[in-house]
């Protein structure tokens, strides 16, 4: 079987910012439940970026995979920090080369000015504390769809 198409439910690859808190929360519920190994984890400091490959499970896409009773789906992308002045963590072993981490929220925490930081809370006690001069986050596909390996869509019991 062949991998899934972004032709298949009839959308485009995602590119999305967020300049706002309203837009922060719009990719971080796309971003919720994404995986990816430590390895991943890029920091950039004298671009003041911060980037990670994530293998997220397509939200935006569940109802259609439900309704056309075909498997869900996950698709690579990158969510990128920028204006970041600092980064902090805790709970992550990053010399753990095989470490898969899960992202489940993404927070803005407004400071003085604009600056703030950007917290990005992770399953099993995990955190990463992005320091940022002002919010500016992207979340932008970088694959074509694939059928997501378990088979099934993240639950959290509710």
């Amino acid at each position: 079987m062949a991998d899934a198409r972004f032709d298949y439910g009839r959308e485009a690859p995602l590119n999305l910012g967020a300049f706002e808190v309203d837009d922060l929360q719009v990719i971080a519920s796309l971003a919720q439940d994404a995986v990816f190994p430590v390895t991943e984890i890029t920091w950039r400091p004298s671009e003041r970026r911060f980037a990670i490959l994530l293998n997220r499970f397509r939200w935006e896409d569940k109802t259609a995979a439900e309704r056309r009773g075909r498997p869900y789906e996950r698709v690579q992308c990158v969510l990128v920090v920028d204006q970041v002045l600092g980064v902090a963590s805790q709970g992550i072993n990053r010399k753990d080369r095989d470490l898969v981490l899960s992202l489940l929220s993404v927070t803005f925490e407004p400071g003085d000015d604009g600056e703030g930081h950007v917290l990005l809370t992770l399953a099993g006690d995990g955190a990463i504390r992005l320091h940022v001069e002002a919010l500016e986050v992207t979340l932008r596909d970088v694959t074509r769809p694939y059928k997501a390996p378990s088979g099934a869509a993240p639950d959290h019991g509710a």
